[in-house]
């Protein structure tokens, strides 16, 4: 393991996200909040710390392998979480520490899921302004990776790309990482400049929509990083506005899509961008499932358009893992209910800021598994999988194959561990567990609207479970659960 290399990455890591915390630093002074000294302070921790570790530069013979790929990400998330969770407990917002670190490995993740609430002692609103927009921060931060961005805005000097493409994959979403253009940090810096935009442009929408600047960046972060934290405890149905609620709706969808995807409208390839198979499939879960949703709600809905606007918008914070709500969806029809928890798992397209399994994989599952069963009939046929037309590697299939293995035992372990360690029912811990699992934020039973939507009553144990597996669904499993294996830690 390359040790000299893997704290170097970690250390610029830190400084960007000490850098990165200066925002929030400013928004406090600014509304002169005495919580200053509460971000002042992990700021300098990780300024001076970071500068340590960065003053042993890598050098050519520096080469980073596939295992050390995993492990500066899974290591970096982890450090990121550490640091990040400061703000929170120096204020006093969140005291205790557990709690504080699950709520900034939900906001990091885009997870969403929260210990605010009556429990805690603090709600949402309760929160300083230059907290609140750390907390949203997390989540645009976590969105694209933060070792993306630290590839986005390295000089070019002090990496070279092959160094850095194990890392690459092991923190963007998806079966497989691909490059844009020739270069990885030019790669980094195209997706990142895309992630910017339509950022902004969130921002711009609902300031036309009467939100105050303030909120509508707040909102913003949570919709492009598809995190959900919100600084009203209704989330977006705080905001009695039908064309906010279609504007995030839109957004929530837009951010779903494979960037890649937008980089190819970007350069005039319209139609090639349009014929993707996995946007297509998206299109289609995304439009059956609203349909269903706003036939079976009608009933108990003022109208059409309420119901049309109410199962859109949670079809859409669902499916792409934002994790906003405008209604108590757990108030619905158990078929309503049921689509939703499907979603949780389905999440949005690779590529993206999603959570979930990604519909690319599925793909792959489903054509994987129609292969076998026709192999069955013609053990001599020789076809191979193909997704957007193209043959998908026998390696790729495989390693899809695999994931969704270990995602599922995993699954069912965390689901029976939450029960013992939390005494939940079946329906809380069945969707915690997918809720933190797939970086979705809510769930249904004590999670859901009905119950509160916090996790703050949780016990300590089931708190770290579940923090544990939000980091496990963030970075796709392997990155995390390489740090456990003792060959991981060797200098071989």
């Amino acid at each position: 393991m390359n040790l000299r290399l893997i704290l170097y990455i970690i250390g610029q890591i830190m400084r960007v996200e000490g850098l990165l915390m200066l925002l929030p630093f400013a928004c406090s002074l600014i509304y002169r909040e005495d919580s200053w000294y509460a971000l002042l302070i992990p700021i300098a921790l990780l300024l001076i710390i970071g500068s340590l570790l960065t003053l042993r530069r890598p050098v050519q013979r520096d080469r980073m392998g596939v295992r050390d790929g995993l492990f500066v990400v899974g290591a970096s998330w982890v450090v990121l979480s550490l640091f990040g969770m400061l703000p929170f407990i120096l204020c006093g917002a969140i005291p205790h520490p557990v709690d504080a670190f699950f709520e900034t490995v939900s906001g990091f993740t885009t997870t969403g899921a929260t210990v605010l609430g009556e429990v805690v002692g603090t709600l949402p609103e309760d929160l300083d302004r230059g907290i609140a927009l750390w907390r949203s921060l997390t989540h645009w931060i976590g969105g694209m990776g933060v070792l993306v961005f630290v590839l986005a805005v390295m000089p070019q000097q002090q990496f070279k790309s092959a160094r850095l493409m194990h890392a690459m994959r092991a923190e963007v979403p998806g079966p497989t990482a691909t490059k844009v253009v020739a270069t990885i940090r030019r790669s980094a810096a195209i997706m990142y400049a895309i992630y910017v935009g339509l950022t902004l442009l969130e921002i711009v929408f609902l300031l036309f929509g009467g939100m105050s600047l303030f909120d509508a960046v707040l909102h913003t972060f949570s919709t492009a990083g598809t995190g959900g934290f919100s600084n009203m405890n209704a989330s977006i149905g705080a905001f009695d506005s039908s064309y906010i609620h279609w504007v995030i709706t839109v957004f929530m969808l837009i951010f779903a899509v494979n960037f890649n995807l937008y980089y190819l409208i970007l350069i005039g390839h319209v139609s090639q961008a349009l014929m993707s198979e996995e946007l297509r499939w998206f299109g289609i879960v995304v439009g059956a499932s609203t349909a269903i949703i706003t036939l079976n709600i009608l009933p108990q809905s003022e109208s059409f358009s309420i119901a049309l606007r109410d199962a859109s918008f949670t079809v859409a914070s669902f499916i792409s893992t934002t994790g906003f709500t405008t209604v108590t969806y757990d108030a619905w029809p158990q078929l309503s209910q049921a689509i939703l928890v499907l979603l949780m798992f389905i999440g949005g397209c690779a590529g993206s800021t999603c959570g979930g399994l990604k519909i690319s994989r599925l793909i792959i599952l489903i054509k994987s598994s129609f292969r076998e069963l026709r192999f069955t009939l013609r053990p001599r046929e020789v076809r191979a999988v193909r997704v957007e037309g193209k043959p998908v590697d026998d390696d790729t299939v495989r390693g899809v194959q695999a994931y969704f293995s270990i995602f599922m035992v995993i699954f069912t372990l965390s689901t029976v561990l939450l029960m013992l360690l939390n005494k939940s029912d079946l329906i809380t811990s069945f969707t915690a567990v997918a809720s933190c699992l797939n970086n979705v934020g809510p769930g249904l039973g004590e999670i859901g609207i009905l119950g509160g939507g916090s996790f703050g009553g949780f016990t300590v144990a089931s708190k770290l479970l579940l923090s544990f597996d939000m980091l496990l669904g963030r970075l796709e499993l392997f990155p995390i659960l390489i740090l456990f294996l003792p060959s991981a830690w060797s200098k071989k």
